[in-house]
């Protein structure tokens, strides 16, 4: 299992925000959608050993499920709709419990440390980061847990977090990228054995 979890400072926690201004009126939503599209398409097909979660501003985090998803479409406005509607369920969302929102996405009501807990106990936690260890490096770890952020920086106190909790620090290469690009370089990555298998 491949897992991403990126942190949305940004992120609308209510379902009253537009799908025609994302990236104005929806705190940035379009780098997110980006990034879901990033981490399951593939040419003709969804990877479904893929999980990702979405942090929105430290109280939300909306799950996609790649072997239960159904209706996402490989643009920014209906993974939106997707996002919108899991919104809509967050009265529904009792502590850490999730409600499923649609088939493979789900809702809980827990922010970037109660998130990272949960996945630090079933995967290896890397952060991306510029300043990490080249990924050339690092060797492909087992169930893997890709940390990332949005268009911002991680925070302090999210850095603290991750210094807890990642296993690596790791960076994709001399120049940033957007946290989409990142997902797909790592899927390269992870499907060539570390650039070693093509």
């Amino acid at each position: 299992m491949r897992q991403f979890v990126i942190i949305g400072h940004d992120a609308p926690t209510t379902p009253e925000f537009s799908l025609d201004d994302l990236a104005g009126a929806a705190g940035r939503l379009d780098v997110l959608c980006r990034c879901v599209t990033s981490a399951f398409f593939l040419s003709h097909a969804i990877r479904e050993d893929v999980r990702v979660h979405l942090i929105l501003s430290d109280e939300y985090t909306v799950t996609f499920e790649g072997s239960d998803l159904r209706r996402l479409n490989p643009d920014e406005r209906s993974t939106a709709a997707l996002i919108r509607k899991a919104l809509e369920e967050r009265e529904e969302a009792i502590g850490h419990i999730p409600v499923e929102t649609s088939p493979g996405v789900s809702l809980t009501r827990r922010g970037f440390e109660g998130t990272l807990d949960d996945v630090a106990s079933r995967g290896t936690i890397v952060q991306l980061h510029e300043d990490g260890d080249p990924v050339v490096d690092v060797a492909p770890p087992s169930d893997p847990v890709f940390v990332l952020s949005d268009h911002h920086d991680f925070r302090e106190e999210e850095g603290v977090l991750l210094a807890d909790h990642a296993d690596e620090r790791v960076s994709l290469g001399p120049k940033a990228l957007h946290a989409d690009h990142s997902i797909t370089v790592v899927h390269n990555y992870l499907d060539t054995a570390g650039f070693e298998r093509y």
